[in-house]
């Protein structure tokens, strides 16, 4: 590290001219890599995605994973809709809002008792407009479809249109870019900044970020010509990006602004300068380049599943912390070598102690059990609720809350048509075999109707709908559509569809194979924290913490998400009732990765201090270590939490309730994780474990500490009776200072 950071400031107008240029060419092609990213969601050889697929080709991208929009009448006392003169006029009105290539059925067109409630004076009519691929896709319809019902009364009833495409709000409106989100985060972040460094300092994370997030969409764009990159992206980058990049700088012009203060280290001499640059790097610069490791390696969760919407999350993930690291590492030095003194001021004496975590540490080591205790049941409690995490789309019954639509798939529900309706299965079957596939799976329990027109044929093949009784996302309601779909593909050549059954294979794809994933990452991250912190106790005690906080977010979610306990409050909307598929996935990954942030951190500063104090001839390193080591980053680490979280809270003002459930999930985890688990369980735990943290067997260092030529490094010294292996020569520089 110090090599590396003496040859860039070496050639400090080389890499400040390469950051400009990336910065430049990043912001000015932002527009059109945004422009091509995609709104699909595929799952290749899966065979929701094949029926779905099929039913695009035949049917001009009507139905599929895409819910129907629901036309509801309901009329007066003394009409029903089985008189000659309703069904015509229903008839017309169908056909009239259903668009040149779509597909309907109702009542009128086919007479099926699955559209008609038992009193005969409520029915209902799918219709499936053709699509776009977009998050919108029936915004070129909808606004003619609104304009003709909305004028339409039948037998003096006025007709009704809701749906899950209405109902979720994705009826109408082009998405915003994430320029709005990112300046209220920026914002947030400068405010603490400002109370951080009280001086110029506070800008320079900033500037970090504002040349990390445009070359990451730089990077993205060259992603996009090689695979499909969800729209999601955008905001991850520009959001995560702002956090991750600012608390990289945070952490290393933190320890810099330290190297100043130090007696006889702060003269302007290019010298004095440089030094304190380079010390800098070598203990902070290290922390920043095994975060962004690990934040890689748990992205790489997301990487290697077989979905290409979360596999593009991933590579987009992966150069978030990469980009941040390289910024921190090259440019960072180059500007607090130019301009780090001048933006400095007022310049003062910079306490690197915080009084309030050091009391914090005192009070958590003199009773460590008891702290271990306390903080272990709040984790625990907040971790609970995960037991009932149920994964899914929203139920449309939580979409359902206020206004016309939500009135009027109440009406539905209580006509007794099932929920379902809102999100059948579909099924491709030949034509000659439909209407007995139709009354085949009418039969199974828990299915509320099916249809299966004979206008909806193509070369050969005719389309029958089912739908549930109880909600597809629901626990018995995806147990009927696992019966419908296996009943359904037991007949050679059908293909079983629809948003429902496309779910179940989401879940298969992203969860089949999790235990396999959560092992990898496991396995990789102990590998290099143990590497780094030469302890094989310490880099398992993260991973269980690790675990437990993502756990904690989890619980969050689910309380305020599927519960509704605060989302009205929190975010003015519905709770939704189940956690979208992907997103516990992706908070792993994302979560994983941003939590042990802050134990490298911690446990980097601890080990250093523990050297430190073995050198001098201390014998019980264990509570000064950490009181040190809490004391030391807990000002920092609650700052750079404090910024992921705004950060976060401005990813959650998006208007996409996917995006606002994910962030929820973030921003409760870094919170949980800052507070909870790194200031009170962490060092608790260390000071518990005693000299049994440092615990690294010298055949385990030998296979994972390699000299620089390759072969073994140098032999462990004891420095006591705990056994420590000795730290890389680097490390073990006083002059190094601290994290």
């Amino acid at each position: 590290m110090e090599r590396m950071t003496r040859w860039v400031l070496a050639h400090r107008w080389t890499v400040a001219l390469v950051w400009v240029v990336l910065t430049l060419a990043g912001g000015a092609m932002s527009g059109s890599t945004i422009d091509r990213l995609t709104f699909e969601s595929r799952l290749p050889d899966k065979p929701a995605q094949e029926a779905n697929d099929a039913l695009a080709q035949r049917f001009s991208q009507t139905g599929g994973k895409n819910a129907p929009l629901l036309l509801v009448v309901t009329l007066p006392e003394g009409t029903t809709a089985d008189s000659p003169e309703v069904r015509r006029q229903w008839g017309d009105l169908v056909a009239q809002v259903t668009p040149q290539g779509g597909r309907s059925v109702s009542y009128a067109g086919t007479g099926d008792d699955s559209l008609l409630s038992e009193d005969k004076r409520t029915t209902v009519a799918l219709v499936y407009p053709p699509a776009n691929p977009s998050n919108v896709p029936y915004e070129q319809s909808l606004p003619a479809i609104k304009e003709t019902v909305e004028q339409t009364r039948i037998a003096g009833a006025q007709v009704e249109l809701t749906g899950q495409p209405v109902l979720s709000g994705r009826d109408s409106g082009a998405q915003r870019s994430p320029i709005y989100e990112t300046l209220i985060g920026a914002v947030g972040a400068l405010v603490v900044l400002a109370l951080v460094f009280a001086s110029g300092l506070a800008i320079v994370p900033l500037l970090m970020a504002a040349a990390a997030i445009p070359t990451t969409f730089l990077l993205v764009r060259g992603v996009t010509g090689i695979t499909d990159v969800s729209f999601i992206v955008q905001y991850l980058v520009a959001l995560i990006g702002l956090g991750i990049a600012i608390d990289y700088a945070l952490l290393v012009v933190t320890r810099w602004r330290e190297e100043r203060n130090k007696p006889g280290a702060d003269g302007p001499e290019p010298e004095a300068r440089k030094e304190a640059i380079v010390r800098s790097l070598a203990s902070a610069g290290r922390a920043v380049a095994l975060s962004g490791a690990t934040v890689a390696i748990s992205l790489a969760a997301l990487v290697v599943l077989p979905v290409p919407f979360l596999r593009s999350v991933g590579y987009a993930g992966l150069l978030i912390p990469l980009v941040s690291v390289a910024v921190a590492l090259t440019l960072l030095p180059v500007l607090l070598y130019s301009w780090g003194d001048k933006l400095d001021r007022p310049r003062r004496r910079h306490r690197p102690d915080s009084r309030m975590w050091t009391k914090v540490a005192q009070l958590t080591t003199r009773r460590p059990a008891l702290s271990a205790l306390l903080s272990g049941a709040v984790l625990l409690a907040l971790a609970a609720p995960v037991l009932y995490l149920s994964l899914g789309q929203p139920a449309t019954t939580t979409l359902a809350q206020g206004g016309q639509p939500a009135r009027s798939f109440d009406r539905i529900v209580d006509a007794g048509f099932g929920e379902g309706i809102a999100r059948p299965v579909e099924v491709l079957v030949g034509a000659d075999g439909a209407d007995a596939m139709k009354d085949k799976l009418s039969g199974i329990d828990g299915v509320a109707g099916s249809v299966a027109p004979s206008d909806w044929t193509r070369d050969g093949r005719r389309i029958v709908d089912v739908w549930t009784t109880e909600d597809p996302s629901s626990g018995s309601g995806r147990d009927t559509v696992t019966e419908v779909t296996d009943t359904a593909r037991e007949t050679p050549g059908v293909l079983a569809g629809g948003g429902p059954a496309q779910d179940a294979d989401f879940i298969d794809a992203v969860y089949g194979e999790l235990g396999l994933i959560v092992l990898f990452v496991g396995l990789v991250t102990f590998v290099v924290l143990a590497r780094t912190l030469r302890s094989v106790v310490l880099p398992v005690k993260a991973l269980v913490l690790n675990a437990l906080s993502t756990c904690a977010a989890y619980g969050a979610v689910v309380l305020i998400w599927q519960k509704g306990y605060g989302s009205e409050l929190l975010f003015d909307t519905p709770a939704v009732g189940a956690i979208t598929i992907w997103v516990p996935m992706a908070v792993f990954a994302f979560l994983f990765g941003l939590s042990m942030d802050y134990e490298v951190f911690i446990l980097h500063r601890i080990r250093e201090t523990h050297l430190d104090l073995t050198e001098e001839g201390v014998r019980d390193t264990v509570v000064p270590s950490v009181v040190t080591g809490i004391s030391r980053t807990g000002r920092l680490v609650t700052s750079a939490a404090l910024i992921l979280f705004l950060a976060f809270t401005a990813l959650a003002s998006l208007p996409i309730t996917d995006v606002k459930v994910f962030a929820t999930a973030l921003a409760a985890g870094i919170i949980i994780d800052a507070t909870i688990v790194r200031g009170l369980l962490t060092p608790a735990l260390v000071t518990l474990l005693g000299r049994s943290n440092w615990w690294f067997p010298r055949s385990l260092g030998r296979l994972l500490v390699t000299s620089p030529a390759g072969t073994a490094g140098p032999r462990p010294t004891p420095t006591g009776q705990d056994g420590t292996a000795p730290a890389h020569p680097a490390a073990r520089t006083r002059e190094q200072g601290r994290v």
